[in-house]
């Protein structure tokens, strides 16, 4: 699978946390971020 993130996407980690939408997706863009390290995802 190839995915592409955007800037808001990379970033995501480091914003406010305290909202649940905001935290969900900082958890999944670090779960990307993992398949794309054991490259079972392909960034473009």
């Amino acid at each position: 699978m190839r995915v592409y993130l955007d800037n808001c996407c990379i970033n995501r980690p480091f914003d406010d946390q305290s909202q649940a939408r905001v935290r969900l997706e900082a958890e999944a863009k670090l779960e990307i971020q993992q398949r794309i390290g054991n490259r079972k995802t392909e960034l473009v």
